[in-house]
């Protein structure tokens, strides 16, 4: 009997664990066109099924970005479809502004950075951390086209040298 309460437990955990830090959605293009500063965890507010279209994969972060508004941050831009089983929690517009949560604090320096140092707010991923949806906002400078070649051209000599590297290794 000890056994199956044990196996049961273990069973949870794994679960848990499997969901404990799972990305369900990232912007991969964010870190191409911008210059990441800084980076932020922000909790969202989120309403009916939206928690279960998140855990389900059904968002997209193209051309999303934050605002502060009236001493609070918004994520627009962001499509979360609606849940397809959740009759009971009424329409939910799939790309409504969501209210992030942080601390006063932080938003006042991430206004004051915005403004002065005309930087932008992008949201890098989506993913749960303990059962709750998080946001990764950066702050982020644009990039012009002759940066964006000069990382690609740095990102390709460094695999070519990591390759070198590692062909090297094997044979001596």
């Amino acid at each position: 009997m000890k056994t199956t309460a044990v196996a049961t437990k273990r069973a949870v955990k794994g679960n848990e664990r499997r969901d404990a830090n799972r990305k369900v959605a990232q912007n991969r293009r964010a870190r191409h066109e911008y210059d990441i500063l800084e980076t932020f965890e922000c909790g969202m507010a989120l309403r009916g099924g939206e928690v279960k279209s998140l855990r389900a994969g059904q968002v997209s972060l193209q051309d999303a970005y934050a605002r502060i508004d009236n001493g609070e941050m918004y994520l627009l831009g962001t499509r979360i479809a609606p849940y397809e089983y959740s009759s009971g929690f009424g329409y939910v517009d799939p790309e409504r502004p969501r209210k992030l949560l942080l601390h006063r604090a932080q938003i006042d320096e991430l206004r004051g950075k915005v403004t002065q140092q005309s930087l932008t707010l992008v949201p890098l991923s989506i993913y749960f951390k303990e059962g709750k949806a998080k946001v990764e906002i950066a702050l982020a400078r644009g990039r012009h086209l002759y940066d964006k070649r000069r990382a690609i051209a740095e990102r390709d000599s460094n695999r070519e040298a990591e390759r070198a590297i590692r062909e090297h290794q094997r044979r001596g």
